[in-house]
Protein backbone atom coordinates (compact mmCIF):
# COMPACT_ATOMS: atom_id res chain seq x y z
CA UNK A 1 0.00 0.00 0.00
CA UNK A 2 2.83 2.41 0.85
CA UNK A 3 4.44 1.82 -2.54
CA UNK A 4 1.21 2.73 -4.30
CA UNK A 5 0.97 5.97 -2.33
CA UNK A 6 4.57 6.82 -3.23
CA UNK A 7 3.92 6.13 -6.91
CA UNK A 8 0.77 8.25 -6.80
CA UNK A 9 2.67 11.15 -5.24
CA UNK A 10 5.35 10.89 -7.93
CA UNK A 11 2.66 10.95 -10.62
CA UNK A 12 1.02 13.98 -9.02
CA UNK A 13 4.35 15.81 -8.80
CA UNK A 14 5.07 14.97 -12.44
CA UNK A 15 1.63 16.28 -13.45
CA UNK A 16 2.22 19.46 -11.45
CA UNK A 17 5.50 20.07 -13.29
CA UNK A 18 3.86 19.40 -16.64
CA UNK A 19 1.01 21.78 -15.79
CA UNK A 20 3.42 24.55 -14.80
CA UNK A 21 5.33 24.07 -18.04
CA UNK A 22 2.08 24.10 -20.03
CA UNK A 23 0.89 27.26 -18.26
CA UNK A 24 4.18 29.00 -19.12
CA UNK A 25 3.84 27.93 -22.75
CA UNK A 26 0.21 29.07 -22.92
CA UNK A 27 1.16 32.48 -21.59
CA UNK A 28 3.38 32.91 -24.65
CA UNK A 29 0.55 32.10 -27.08
CA UNK A 30 -1.98 34.55 -28.43
CA UNK A 31 -5.46 34.28 -29.90
CA UNK A 32 -7.16 36.60 -32.37
CA UNK A 33 -10.80 37.63 -32.25
CA UNK A 34 -12.86 40.15 -34.17
CA UNK A 35 -16.25 41.80 -34.26
CA UNK A 36 -18.21 44.01 -36.59
CA UNK A 37 -17.48 41.77 -39.55
CA UNK A 38 -13.75 42.07 -38.91
CA UNK A 39 -13.76 45.84 -38.49
CA UNK A 40 -12.42 45.41 -34.95
CA UNK A 41 -9.60 42.91 -34.40
CA UNK A 42 -7.91 42.08 -31.12
CA UNK A 43 -5.05 39.85 -30.10
CA UNK A 44 -5.11 38.50 -26.54
CA UNK A 45 -2.26 36.68 -24.82
CA UNK A 46 -2.45 33.57 -22.70
CA UNK A 47 -1.82 35.93 -19.79
CA UNK A 48 -5.28 37.34 -20.56
CA UNK A 49 -3.80 40.65 -21.63
CA UNK A 50 -4.82 42.66 -24.67
CA UNK A 51 -1.76 42.60 -26.94
CA UNK A 52 -3.11 44.59 -29.86
CA UNK A 53 -6.26 46.32 -31.07
CA UNK A 54 -6.88 47.15 -34.71
CA UNK A 55 -9.77 49.37 -35.77
CA UNK A 56 -10.77 49.67 -39.42
CA UNK A 57 -11.19 53.40 -40.14
CA UNK A 58 -14.63 52.64 -41.58
CA UNK A 59 -15.74 51.56 -38.09
CA UNK A 60 -15.24 55.08 -36.80
CA UNK A 61 -18.44 57.08 -37.02
CA UNK A 62 -18.31 60.10 -34.69
CA UNK A 63 -22.11 60.12 -34.67
CA UNK A 64 -22.21 56.55 -33.32
CA UNK A 65 -19.37 56.05 -30.85
CA UNK A 66 -21.54 53.68 -28.84
CA UNK A 67 -21.46 51.12 -31.66
CA UNK A 68 -17.66 51.34 -31.84
CA UNK A 69 -17.42 50.86 -28.09
CA UNK A 70 -19.75 47.86 -28.28
CA UNK A 71 -17.70 46.29 -31.10
CA UNK A 72 -14.46 46.75 -29.13
CA UNK A 73 -16.03 45.25 -26.02
CA UNK A 74 -17.38 42.30 -28.02
CA UNK A 75 -14.01 41.63 -29.66
CA UNK A 76 -12.10 41.78 -26.37
CA UNK A 77 -14.61 39.50 -24.64
CA UNK A 78 -14.42 37.04 -27.54
CA UNK A 79 -10.62 37.08 -27.30
CA UNK A 80 -10.74 36.36 -23.57
CA UNK A 81 -13.25 33.54 -24.18
CA UNK A 82 -10.91 32.03 -26.79
CA UNK A 83 -7.99 32.15 -24.34
CA UNK A 84 -10.12 30.29 -21.77
CA UNK A 85 -11.07 27.68 -24.39
CA UNK A 86 -7.41 27.25 -25.39
CA UNK A 87 -6.36 26.78 -21.77
CA UNK A 88 -9.17 24.33 -21.04
CA UNK A 89 -8.39 22.27 -24.14
CA UNK A 90 -4.69 22.08 -23.27
CA UNK A 91 -5.45 21.21 -19.66
CA UNK A 92 -7.73 18.37 -20.78
CA UNK A 93 -4.95 17.00 -22.98
CA UNK A 94 -2.61 16.99 -20.00
CA UNK A 95 -5.02 15.53 -17.47
CA UNK A 96 -6.51 12.98 -19.82
CA UNK A 97 -9.92 14.58 -19.55
CA UNK A 98 -10.06 14.60 -15.75
CA UNK A 99 -12.24 17.47 -14.64
CA UNK A 100 -9.89 19.01 -12.06
CA UNK A 101 -10.98 22.17 -10.26
CA UNK A 102 -9.09 25.40 -11.13
CA UNK A 103 -6.15 26.11 -8.87
CA UNK A 104 -5.63 22.47 -7.87
CA UNK A 105 -2.13 22.49 -9.37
Amino acid sequence: MNGNMGNMMKQIQKMQKEMLKMQEELQQRTVVASSGGGMIRVEVSGKKELVSLTIDPEAIDPADLEMLQDMITAAVNEGLRKVEEMMTAEMQKLTGGLNLPPGLF
